[in-house]
């Protein structure tokens, strides 16, 4: 067990309804319950991260909070035959950093459930690199590759700067498949060719493709990250036994479509939920992201910061002005 008596963590704290955030030392009686007491090296920048560290109540119930949905470390202590200590660990999604205190902390205890062992060949940065947005890239990639071949067209895929979107098309593309990539950053053409597009598509033209219930289609299948108007016009461009998979609602959570694309050409819409996937599919995903899916353009997308920049950093991805991945070095 640790000497220290206590250790830093992000907070974020309610007053009369205004939230603030403050880097606190933390003392380690009230950590919460759980099979593995880990040290976190590292961890990264989500979405809900933000939303939890401005008080979304749909993210985060109670305050004081420590949000970060993803961490890597080391275990110190295991209540748990699967771990023991000294072992590297990642800890991505169920209720870290949303009801239970996250990863922006030197240290944090969960089940043993929820932990997976750190696959060989991956370092602990590059696992936060990946993080929740690469193991839901790979759930994308894992389910649509499993019905659409590289031989069979292009894949598009939507939000291809944001994190999941960039691993997509860096994962896709090292594949063998073709990727049409949407964006509404026109500045950043150079950086998506770089990971692996092999075409841009403006989100502006792309939103304003005709409303009808069918469109021409263009693609073997897609991997939207947004929803909205974005995912209704990939569906209806889809060729005949295409794959589209869905793992964002940042545009809309709302669809507006007929059963057309469906039952007239035969595509398949597959929901992809990462907070609470299956662990052994979660192994099979990890071990892929460490070998053969593993990104040549990783170190590429990263972006690394303390603690101390957690606010400004926060900031930008709730304007969707963050590029790539950023990690938290702790």
């Amino acid at each position: 067990m640790k000497t220290e008596s206590t250790f830093k963590a992000f907070r974020v704290e309610e007053h009369e309804g205004t939230f603030n955030t403050a880097i606190k030392d933390m003392p380690f009686k009230p950590l919460e319950t759980g099979d593995l007491l880990i040290k976190v090296h590292y961890s990264s920048i989500n979405y809900k991260d933000a939303l939890s560290a401005s008080g979304n109540k749909g993210v985060t119930r109670q305050y004081p909070h420590t949000p970060g949905v993803d961490a890597v470390g080391t275990v110190v202590t295991s209540k748990s035959d699967l771990f023991k200590a000294d072992e590297k660990v990642i800890v991505t999604s169920y209720d870290l950093g949303m009801n239970t205190d996250g990863g922006f902390a030197e240290y944090i205890k969960v089940p043993a459930a929820w932990a997976v062992k750190l696959p060989e060949n991956l370092s602990m940065k590059e696992a936060m690199i990946l993080g929740t947005a690469g193991l839901t890239a790979g759930m994308s990639v894992l389910r649509l590759t499993q019905l659409v071949k590289p031989k069979d067209g292009t894949i598009i895929v939507s939000g291809a700067t944001g994190g999941v979107g960039a691993l997509s098309v860096s994962i896709l593309s090292k594949l063998g498949y073709d990727v049409a990539a949407i964006t509404g950053k026109e500045t950043e053409t150079n950086y998506l060719t770089h990971m692996g597009a092999k075409s841009i598509i403006k989100r502006s033209d792309f939103e304003a493709l005709d409303n009808k219930p069918l469109l021409k289609p263009q693609f073997a299948g897609g991997i939207d990250t947004v929803g909205g108007v974005i995912l209704e016009n990939i569906i209806k461009t889809t060729n005949h036994m295409g794959v589209v998979t869905s793992c964002g609602n940042v545009a809309s959570p709302k669809l507006n479509l007929t059963v057309f694309p469906f039952i007239l050409r035969g595509v398949t819409l597959v929901g992809i939920d990462s907070q609470n996937y299956p662990m052994h599919f979660r192994e099979e995903v990890w071990n892929k992201l460490a070998s053969d899916w593993k990104p040549s353009t990783l170190s590429e997308t990263c972006n690394e910061i303390t603690l101390n920049e957690l606010d400004k950093n926060m900031a930008l991805i709730l304007k969707g002005q963050l590029k790539g991945r950023t990690v938290v070095a702790l």
